[in-house]
């Protein structure tokens, strides 16, 4: 069973810094992608940051800004947030995905990040 666990979101001024984790388990398959998405509300889920082997892709508002790793020795995955704005406001999920079987993917449960001006 695949599981997920975010932590590391919280309220933080404008310009400021939070490191999110995302501790997973129960990942059987090989080929697999894993990914930070936020959802503002009113607004739907979008890609963050994706990170395959060394291969990592961003979205166009978080380059430069943000960085995604991931640690195998302890199942975790990261995204280290700096010089954030209001507008990345949202609840934060991480999210693996089987790259042969893309329809296979899962969801942790999500941690808010909330940025005051």
């Amino acid at each position: 069973q695949v599981q997920l666990v975010e932590s590391g979101g919280g309220l933080v001024q404008a310009g400021g810094s939070l490191r999110l984790s995302c501790a997973y388990s129960g990942i059987t398959f090989g080929f697999s992608v894993m990914g930070w998405y936020r959802q503002a509300p009113g607004k739907q889920r979008d890609m963050v940051a994706t990170i395959f082997g060394g291969t990592t892709s961003y979205a166009d508002s978080v380059k430069g800004r943000f960085t995604i790793s991931r640690d195998n020795a302890k199942n975790t995955v990261y995204l280290q947030m700096n010089s954030l704005k209001p507008e990345d406001t949202a609840v934060y999920y991480c999210n693996v995905k089987d790259r042969v079987v893309p329809t296979r993917q899962y969801w942790g449960q999500g941690t808010q990040v909330t940025v005051s001006s």
